[in-house]
């Protein structure tokens, strides 16, 4: 599997405090989440999003991925985390082994995480839906301690 796991990109944290990316809901950046095949091979070092390697386009899952609606980031004890809500394609004939969350309104499109399934995960003219954890300290998809 080329997938080796799930990383916060190296990149991703750089730019934060080159206040590249803003999470806010309804004024700040636009983020997709492209899925990808087993012949992707994606790290910490990824840096942007690519469509190498990406699924094809199938029912409502068009090249470039969806559009996320992002949870405004918050703070629970020392911890900043945000989220977003799941995300379904639907009609869709897909088999993804992980994922790119990317911003798709900053200059070259930057990776902010990738996401390894474990394995492929598939629909046959269904539903694809991405579930995200639950937006709290422990569980949220982007978490900084």
């Amino acid at each position: 599997m080329a997938f080796s796991g799930n990383f916060m990109c190296t990149s991703f944290k750089v730019e934060l405090m080159k206040a590249v990316h803003n999470f806010t809901t309804g004024t700040g950046n636009t983020f997709k989440l492209a899925l990808y095949n087993n012949s992707a091979s994606f790290t910490a070092a990824t840096t942007a999003y690519t469509a190498t390697n990406e699924v094809a386009a199938s029912g409502t899952y068009t090249a470039g991925g969806g559009t996320l609606t992002n949870v405004t980031p918050t703070s629970s004890s020392t911890t900043a985390f945000t989220d977003f809500a799941d995300l379904s394609f639907t009609s869709a004939t897909i088999t993804a082994y992980g994922a790119i969350i990317y911003n798709d309104t900053a200059v070259g499109n930057p990776s902010v995480c990738i996401l390894d399934f474990g394995g492929a995960m598939a629909s046959s003219s269904g539903t694809f839906t991405i579930v995200f954890p639950a937006a709290d300290i422990t569980n949220a998809i982007l978490r900084i301690a």
